[in-house]
């Protein structure tokens, strides 16, 4: 009958302490202290939902009360008090919910009842369940009861946030700590009811099972009875993972391999399949950094114990873990992670997910060509967070192009990197005139050791746009010839010598470079200025009208101010002047200052104020009558 159904988290409740899963600390413990007669007056036990604290409470209580415990000091269950306890009508054990009951009037009548003698029994027992949500004021009417209660009255205490319980409570309790329950011990416990209730279940799905409730019994068993009415009773990987709204690690597999094939279209066609199916972007990035993680895991046999997956897959993740490299996994990790930290603040979610899988894609391209470099050493761990941020920031490796309809790198992918070590491959983009070095003596190299049978000529770079210096182009290097994919490997001799090769090339490439004549420089500083006019920034033309330039060849201009007025002036427009000169030479220009006052300044600046006194002897000097008039007339000057 549908009437008398009982979920098994109630019906297969322990009723002793042996069948209690997981928490053999704290029943081992138990045991002890009620065989050598060492219970304590108050017990508080925390720790996470559905781990055992009210059960293992409730079993204490009938334990102390059973009338004929066994010798292993468990409950024999046939006694009177056990019976009573049973049928919930023992008069010995009270249960508070201090949720509903968290008042100084519930703790006053709790104490008025802590007064009288048990009726039966040899000890009344108070569990308060949810002790945290008391009151201050319920825990202080609480205090000299908890601490000096009757000799028969013991209190048990039971919470999931003991960081919100007063220290003068915790100071009168013993503590006992509860820990979540392994995936081992809860796959176990499912199988075994799972066989008693007649339920055909595969050890994966009740791996799920255990994996999705995080430690707790209680879930684990509402998911198994949930499961069980959709499946009919036939519990499979495939209809468990349906059911509880998940993404199986087939799913995660295919993704994996496509980003190691560096196959964008293949993932995304994934990730939206996922989508179309209802899951949400934040699940499948939270999967997907799992999936990494077991990989990663996977790399060292001494980390197996920490691969909590089912038994059936571990093949296929050592598999996967062999195929992918470590600083991959590492580096994928880290952009994973910071997607994930991004993600609720992203405005467009599905963009957001889609550019961090683009990015794992070529993430392998980026982790291979930074190991290939030639003339490059760095540490693995500062290899992986190099990689994983320039990916982040898209400047990890050269951005895809699209070719045949499809995506395609424009760097040899991660087969071809493998293949050929040797392969000099920059992890940064240099600066231009070392980048068109290297790729002369590299190409020269090239086809000197492998000669292509049909090579391709690429035309030379086009010529600067600025005047170069006298003599300039009488230096200039041919136009290089790039050698075809198809090329040989370089030998090590010829790798040992690039660096003075590049130091030559480059060494010639820096003849070529352009410089900056005072002609120009004027030229252009009256056009800012002009702009400045055009723009009705009268206080800024006026100020820069008061400048004058100087040119340090090749490539520094100086802004002389006639005072520091100006030359603040001159320092706050430094950068939009550099980005004038750079707009209009082609190179980048260095602006500096300079003050130089003017002597006319200088002067005003120095002229003394005379006092009434020092005027009149001033003008007295300089005109000797006025002093005459003065003596003549008998005046005196008042100052």
């Amino acid at each position: 009958m549908s009437d008398n159904y009982i979920v098994s988290a109630r019906k297969y409740r322990p009723q002793t302490f042996d069948t209690v899963v997981g928490q053999e600390h704290i029943t081992t413990t138990l045991k002890n202290a009620i065989k050598n007669q060492h219970l304590a007056h108050a017990y508080l036990f925390c720790g996470p939902r559905g781990v055992g604290k009210t059960t293992c409470a409730r079993i204490l209580a009938k334990t102390i009360n059973c009338e004929s415990p066994t010798a292993d000091m468990e409950a024999c269950g046939v006694c009177n008090t056990c019976v009573s306890f049973k049928n919930n009508t023992s008069f010995n054990v009270f249960e508070l919910d201090a949720a509903s009951n968290n008042s100084v009037d519930d703790i006053r009548e709790l104490t008025n009842q802590v007064r009288f003698a048990p009726q039966q029994g040899r000890y009344k027992v108070y569990i308060i369940d949810e002790v945290h949500m008391l009151s201050a004021a319920a825990f202080n009417a609480f205090l000299k009861t908890l601490e000096e209660p009757p000799p028969y009255a013991i209190f048990i205490l039971a919470t999931t946030e003991k960081h919100k319980i007063l220290p003068t409570i915790l100071s009168r309790c013993q503590i006992f700590d509860f820990k979540r329950i392994t995936t081992h011990d809860i796959v176990a416990h499912l199988h075994s009811i799972a066989t008693k209730e007649g339920m055909v279940a595969q050890e994966a799905a009740l791996h799920v099972i255990a994996q999705k409730s995080e430690g707790a019994m209680r879930d684990a068993l509402s998911m198994l009875d949930r499961i069980a009415s959709f499946t009919n009773g036939m519990l499979t990987y495939s209809n468990t993972m349906e059911h509880l709204n998940l993404l199986d690690a087939d799913f995660y597999f295919r993704l994996t391999d496509s980003m190691l094939s560096q196959d964008v279209a293949g993932t995304l066609l994934l990730l939206d399949s996922a989508l179309e199916k209802g899951f949400e972007g934040d699940v499948i990035i939270n999967g997907l950094a799992e999936h990494f993680r077991n990989l990663l895991l996977c790399k060292d046999a001494r980390m197996a114990k920490l691969l909590d997956v089912p038994n059936d897959h571990r093949p296929m993740y050592n598999e996967k873990a062999n195929q992918a490299p470590p600083s991959f996994v590492l580096s994928a990790l880290n952009v994973i992670n910071d997607s994930e930290l991004n993600y609720k603040t992203a405005t467009n979610k599905r963009l957001h997910v889609e550019m961090c899988l683009i990015r794992l894609c070529f993430l392998l391209q980026s982790v291979s060509a930074s190991h290939g470099s030639a003339g490059l050493t760095m540490t693995g761990a500062e290899d992986v967070k190099k990689n994983s941020s320039n990916i982040g920031n898209g400047l990890g490796s050269t951005p895809p192009t699209m070719a045949n309809g499809g995506f395609q790198s424009a760097v040899p992918g991660p087969q071809s990197v493998a293949s050929s070590p040797q392969a000099v491959i920059p992890s940064a983009p240099p600066a231009p005139e070392r980048e068109y070095a290297i790729n002369n003596v590299v190409e020269n190299v090239v086809e000197e050791v492998a000669p292509a049978p049909q090579p391709q000529p690429v035309p030379a770079p086009p010529p600067p746009q600025m005047t170069s210096t006298p003599g300039a182009n009488e230096s200039a290097p041919a136009a290089p010839r790039r050698a075809p994919a198809t090329s040989k490997r370089l030998s090590m001799d010829m790798l040992g010598d690039l660096d003075q090769e590049v130091a030559k090339a480059a060494a010639n490439q820096h003849q070529e470079k352009k410089v900056l004549t005072r002609e120009a420089a004027e030229q252009i500083f009256e056009a800012f200025k002009k702009k400045l006019q055009s723009e009705n920034k009268s206080v800024l033309h006026s100020q820069f009208s008061m400048m004058r330039l100087e040119v340090l060849p090749p490539d520094e201009v100086r802004l002389i101010s006639p005072s520091s007025f100006t030359d603040g002036y001159a320092k706050d427009q430094k950068t939009p002047l550099i980005d004038y000169y750079t707009a209009e030479t082609g190179m980048i220009v260095r602006i500096t200052t300079e003050i130089q006052e003017d002597e006319a300044i200088k002067a005003a600046q120095s002229i003394t104020v005379l006092s009434k006194s020092e005027m009149f002897e001033a003008m007295a000097n300089k005109n000797p009558h006025l002093a005459a008039l003065k003596d003549g007339l008998g005046m005196t000057i008042e100052y």
